[in-house]
């Protein structure tokens, strides 16, 4: 760079050095004195100049920082199961109204041959109660059936009964009338009081939809046993109909006798312990047509025949 010298009056190139972040010349051997004074004055005025400070932060604000994010991420992991339990609800509902449509389907139509339902309906259990001609509860018992097994309750009829080994013993137990008289036959809620039985039907299912991992020929018991399951109350209901008007009224008689209320609620999920968890739902259809009872191989079923109707005057 060039300098000024005031001795002599001329510029010249000299080489600097750096002071402060400044460029300061260095002055040459025959500068003169007054000019290395006056060098010698700036550089102590430039050395006695404030140098700029860092800030930085301080203990108590990266406290303050961390104490923020502390509480930023408890909410969001508080958020966190809520939403995967409104997942679980969601899946959970969504497989339960699928299932409901084929259960349906099979005891409105009286379906026979479904033998796959033998995967996913594992036990049905016939909670009754037996009573005499004055409405008095004479016994109750449970009856059960899987697979492989059946247990009749004594009391229950003079058939011994069957295992659900095929989907016509497993849809004809489903479709079981909430009322039936001494002999098995279809009776209203008004002629059971005179002597009959009372049939509550419980099956044990597991999801019919769902993850394909869960299903046959899945072998694997732990995966079959964590499996999604589920129970269904069946009530295969007559019409209300006046009990004094049944005899007299051959219109009460015929809706009473082909016209029934098809009602299944699912309990879920079905817990190892036996339990159920808080899963309700119910599916209410109607049914026309009359309930036929066969009786195959030592079991008492009862199918719908939706295009067969019974004739008013065979009212009692």
């Amino acid at each position: 760079m060039k300098i000024h010298d005031k001795a002599s009056g001329e510029w010249r190139v000299a080489s600097g050095v750096r002071l402060g972040g400044s460029l300061v010349p260095r002055p040459s051997l025959a500068a003169s004195p007054s000019g290395r004074a006056e060098l010698l004055l700036r550089l102590a005025a430039r050395q006695r100049r404030p140098t700029k400070s860092v800030s930085g932060f301080t203990m108590v604000e990266i406290a303050i920082c961390l104490a923020v994010i502390g509480i930023a991420l408890i909410s969001i992991i508080g958020v966190l199961p809520i939403g995967m339990n409104t997942q679980r609800d969601n899946r959970e509902e969504t497989i339960i109204n699928q299932d409901a449509t084929v259960f349906i389907e099979a005891i409105r139509g009286g379906a026979r041959g479904l033998d796959d339902l033998t995967n996913y309906v594992y036990a049905i259990t016939n909670f009754w109660g037996e009573y005499n001609s004055s409405g008095g509860l004479v016994s109750s018992g449970a009856n059960g059936y899987t697979y492989a097994n059946f247990s009749v309750a004594p009391g229950y009829y003079s058939l011994p009964g069957s295992p659900i080994n095929n989907g016509t013993n497993i849809v004809g137990l489903l479709s079981t009338p909430e009322y039936t008289d001494n002999f098995g036959n279809l009776t209203t809620n008004a002629n059971v009081l005179n002597g009959g039985y009372s049939n509550h039907i419980v099956a044990y299912v597991r999801s019919i939809s769902g993850p394909a991992v869960e299903k046959p020929p899945q072998n694997n018991d732990i995966i079959v046993g964590d499996s999604f399951g589920y129970r269904i109350l069946c009530v295969n209901a007559p019409v209300a109909a006046a009990a004094n008007t049944l005899a007299t009224t051959p219109y009460n008689w015929q809706l009473a006798a082909n016209l029934h209320e098809l009602r299944l609620t699912f309990l879920w999920p079905q817990q190892p312990n036996g339990k159920v968890g808080p899963g309700r739902q119910t599916f209410r259809t109607l049914v026309a047509g009359q309930i036929v009872t066969n009786i195959v191989a030592g079991q008492i079923l009862y199918f719908y025949q939706s295009q067969s109707f019974v004739n008013a005057t065979n009212a009692p």
